[in-house]
């Protein structure tokens, strides 16, 4: 028996010593045997000590890493201390294979609410002996690798120092005592077939270095005092009814220090909130601020999905931001990625030896146009992972909505493909029948615990429902980006004013579609990169030109029905191309011009704001009203926008640089007009064209209309008039 015994130890100690043993927990610890009462594994120590009970008792070595206390003692339920020689050097350590108490239950593992409370590196106590000790939990979905150990600067990224125990459902585990919050980590796994892999990353880490390291990092969510009580327990309300003007944000280049470095998440609030609330925004959307080993990627590539980049400072730096914003009652929207994850080493990708978190199948699992791995959305481990990740940015950082990238792409098996790159569904079609249950489960879940936020697709095709609640048989997103509407309206202000009338129904058709979905009109990033210019500068014409065509197109933006999106630097009138590296062209506003842009941007901000008429049936028809849709030789529109309790906002938009002196226009009811806002005006360095400031109706007959008024149209202008 003492032979088997001991031929057994030889080979676990063997399996120690090449990482490679998976059931840490029966043989490293107190134990109860003919052999002793502990075992210690400690790989490069000269002596261990067991400290109990005020006594120093030295373990025999057992084998060139491993010790035993070879006494009847039993230690099962007792906490003693290892001092452990390191050539000279005594380290006490709390013994972390004393703690076994470490499961937790199957719901909190598999329950998206509950997942990332439990999952990854969790500070938490564990009673041991009548004491409370602390210490970090660290779980790990790892169901396919032979064998997982912990590997950080508290054991020297050695992989043989502290081996994790095989638990149920697929996870690891193992509990460290009293180790310290910022402490650098990774897991070190084994294939299925005893292979190495590259150290892993935490996928529920919540704070990650940067190159060359990319580990995880421990961190508290516990320790950050928010102050943003009453943002939080405000009235719920209906999101479409709202006024919600974004203002779209890459936080490394909207403004840098004078030395060139980006600004961190603190000096951003300090600078950008007051500029915000100055400017009118209800919200800051920011491009993903997940962990993204590439700043290049812009963050459309995310490794840590739990953790908002380092690169601007630590979480709890995050949420100060996020704090202030509230305080001064602006929303956060976030940028998700759901859609695909890069090949890093470190992260998601062959994460235990196995396409863990993608199809194996390129022509399923692997994004030809991005060069990343695809989600394998009809697992429920990738389905869970998701859905809880983003339930945790809006309980753990409070943000307000996020924004969902590429939802086309998830949508459809053939996005992007040639016929012979896809493979159909069960029925034969191109539907991703999992992508779309996924996305339905995560927007009932977000709804149903954060009743006050909002989820918005970005979403290019005409698939049905994107914005309908699950329950009639929709995606059941908030939102949607109006795609059409950004493509068809460029592509027309683009045109110089003379061709404009040949493109009349470029303009006009997206109201065609306008209230098929809750729509956000957004200029967004997407259109101010890869040689497509700023938006300034796809307007035609001299520099007089360009500036009025854009204040006429950001005016004509803000009166049409939707909620509004703009990317940062177009309220400045930027005349380059968005540059990732370098911070906006703030040295503009010396010039009238662009002052007068930003001016206008802040005007019909706070008129979009302040009206209802301008936003609160944006997603109803009877918010809108043509006055005139069909005058292609003038390049004229007109429209009314109308609140629930019956006001008017008449807007006319001359897209030519031709005034008018006596545009006589049909309206329905008798009574006055009064000017609101015009972005001819001098104030935003128009050309000041004298327009009236109030206007009567007349009882003159116009496009059917009995009811009419005579108006004075600035060139290259949209002017808004209330109805009295």
């Amino acid at each position: 028996m003492k032979t088997t015994t001991l031929d057994k130890a030889t080979k676990i100690y063997n399996q120690l010593s090449h990482a490679t043993f998976s059931d840490p927990f029966s043989f490293i610890g107190p134990f109860l045997g003919e052999q002793g009462a502990l075992r210690v594994w400690m790989p490069g120590a000269d002596k261990v000590e067991l400290v109990i009970d005020d006594q120093r008792i030295e373990l025999e070595r057992e084998d060139a890493s491993g010790f035993i206390l070879k006494q009847e003692r039993d230690l099962q339920f007792s906490h003693y201390l290892l001092a452990v020689d390191w050539d000279g050097t005594e380290q006490l350590i709390d013994d972390p294979y004393q703690y076994h108490n470490i499961y937790a239950e199957y719901d909190d593992l598999h329950t998206p609410k509950e997942m990332y409370k439990h999952m990854g590196a969790q500070f938490m106590n564990l009673e041991r002996d009548g004491k409370q000790i602390s210490g970090i939990r660290f779980l790990v979905y790892a169901p396919h690798a032979s064998a997982c150990s912990l590997v950080g600067e508290f054991n020297q990224w050695d992989g043989r120092r502290t081996p994790m125990q095989r638990l149920d459902y697929g996870i690891w585990g193992i509990f460290i005592p009293n180790l310290a919050e910022g402490t650098q980590y990774k897991f070190e796994l084994k294939g299925p077939n005893g292979e190495g892999l590259p150290h892993k990353a935490d996928p529920w880490g919540a704070y990650s270095e940067q190159y060359p390291s990319f580990a995880s990092v421990t961190y508290d969510h516990s320790r950050y005092q928010w102050n943003d009580k009453t943002w939080q327990e405000r009235e719920v309300t209906e999101k479409r009814k709202q006024a919600l003007s974004f203002y779209e944000l890459h936080a490394g280049s909207w403004r840098r220090n004078a030395d060139g470095d980006f600004l961190n998440y603190r000096e951003l609030a300090e600078q950008l909130i007051p500029y915000l609330v100055d400017m009118g925004y209800t919200h800051v959307e920011l491009m993903p601020v997940s962990e993204h080993p590439f700043y290049g990627s812009w963050g459309y590539q995310p490794v840590g999905l739990f953790a908002p980049t380092s690169r601007f400072g630590s979480p709890d730096d995050f949420k100060y931001f996020v704090d202030q914003c509230h305080q001064a009652g602006l929303g956060v929207v976030l940028d998700w990625v759901p859609a695909h994850f890069p090949s890093d080493d470190h992260g998601l990708a062959n994460f235990d030896g196995t396409p863990l978190f993608h199809d194996p199948d390129p022509r399923r699992g692997w994004h030809q146009d991005w060069n990343s791995y695809i989600y394998d959305l009809g697992r429920e481990h990738v389905r869970r992972f998701l859905v809880s990740n983003a339930l945790y940015w809006f309980e753990q950082f409070h943000i307000d909505g996020i924004r969902v990238d590429a939802v086309a792409s998830m949508l459809y098996l053939d996005y992007s493909r040639s016929h012979d790159q896809w493979i159909p569904n069960v029925d034969g079609g191109n539907e991703n029948y999992d992508a779309i249950a996924t996305l339905k489960w995560m927007n009932e879940e977000v709804y149903k615990h954060f009743p006050n936020a909002m989820t918005i697709a970005e979403e290019s095709t005409a698939f049905p429902g994107v914005s309908a609640p699950t329950f009639m048989g929709g995606l059941g997103f908030g939102f949607k980006w109006n795609m059409g509407w950004m493509h068809d309206s460029l592509s027309y202000i683009q045109e110089d004013p003379v061709h404009r009338k040949y493109h009349h129904d470029t303009i006009t058709f997206p109201l065609v579609y306008a209230h098929s979905e809750n729509y956000v009109l957004s200029l967004s990033h997407d259109e101010v990169v890869y040689g497509k210019g700023s938006i300034h500068n796809k307007m035609p014409g001299d520099e007089w030109q360009q500036t009025a065509n854009l204040r006429a197109y950001l005016g004509y933006m803000y009166a049409q029905p939707g909620k509004k999106l703009n990317f940062m630097g177009a309220e400045i009138g930027q005349t380059a191309e968005w540059n990732h590296d370098d911070q906006l062209q703030w040295f503009l506003l010396e010039f009238e011009r662009h002052q007068g842009v930003q001016s206008l941007t802040r005007d019909l901000n706070k008129l979009y704001t302040s009206e209802r008429a301008m936003y609160e049936l944006d997603c109803e028809p009877r918010g809108f009203e043509w006055r005139l849709q069909d005058a292609a030789e003038a390049s004229i529109l007109a429209h009314e926008r109308l609140s629930d309790n019956g006001e008017r906002i008449l807007v006319i938009s001359n897209f030519t640089p031709v005034p008018h002196d006596n545009f006589r226009l049909g309206v329905p009811l008798a009574g006055e007009y009064e000017l609101l806002l015009n972005t001819d005006s001098a104030k935003y360095h128009g050309s000041d064209y004298s327009v009236e400031q109030q206007v009567a109706t007349e009882a003159v007959e116009s496009e059917g209309l009995a009811q009419s008024v005579s108006l004075r149209l600035p060139p290259l202008a949209t002017v808004f008039y209330k109805f009295k």
